[in-house]
């Protein structure tokens, strides 16, 4: 049978604040998923994902950071991978553990702070974060980028997939090259490989989605 473990971290979001994105809507992470499908579950993997995953990007245990309701991270448990898919909205984790079920894939979902990684005990070959790190403001960005060094073995890899400023139809948040490449600068315990444009879609743009960046970034 499927193992999608619903075991929570341990105090996995103990005296966890609200953070800049929802201070500014008023909304807990979780409210996204009570009234259908929040904005950026497309109910499909992400193009780009599907796309590395083809490419054999993904390798060793891998970490989900923001799954959501789980497409890209049960994409990757097809390939035969252990994955754990992390997020704070417990509704999206139960969508979640439920397609895992109906698609008889192994793979655990679990509520976790993204800003405090620490806790999962755990360490990871590649982190995914797709639509997650542009929903930080800059106080929250270094936080969270030496959560992410924190359960990344030394040279594994991460894929940051998130809103570009480049182009007509940009997404909310949208970050810039130097944005991205300054927050996983000298002495954060990355080294950006590359960073190349691309798509992002959302239930609210047309098919062809909104301007991206898809960065990988190797740990130090």
């Amino acid at each position: 049978m499927p193992e999608h473990s619903g075991r929570r971290a341990d105090d996995p979001l103990g005296d966890r604040q609200p953070t800049s994105h929802e201070r500014m809507t008023g909304q807990p992470w979780d409210a996204s998923y009570h009234d259908g499908p929040a904005p950026w579950d497309v109910g499909h993997p992400q193009p780009a994902i599907a796309r590395l995953a083809a490419a054999g990007g993904f390798a060793g245990a891998v970490l989900d950071a923001g799954c959501g309701t789980g497409e890209n991270a049960l994409l990757v448990a097809s390939l035969g991978l252990p994955v754990l898919g992390v997020d704070v909205a417990e509704t999206a984790l139960a969508n979640a553990r439920a397609k895992a079920d109906a698609r008889r894939l192994e793979v655990e979902f679990v509520v976790a702070d993204a800003l405090r990684l620490e806790g999962l005990g755990r360490t990871f070959d590649t982190v995914l974060d797709s639509g997650l790190f542009h929903t930080f403001d800059g106080d929250e960005q270094p936080r969270y980028v030496a959560s992410l060094a924190s359960v990344t073995v030394g040279g594994g890899t991460l894929y940051v997939f998130c809103f570009s400023d480049d182009g007509p139809g940009t997404g909310p948040h949208p970050i810039s090259r130097d944005e991205l490449k300054a927050a996983f600068g000298p002495g954060t315990g990355w080294n950006v490989a590359a960073i190349e444009p691309d798509r992002l879609q959302t239930r609210y743009h047309d098919d062809n989605g909104a301007p991206a960046w898809f960065a990988t970034i190797r740990r130090a």
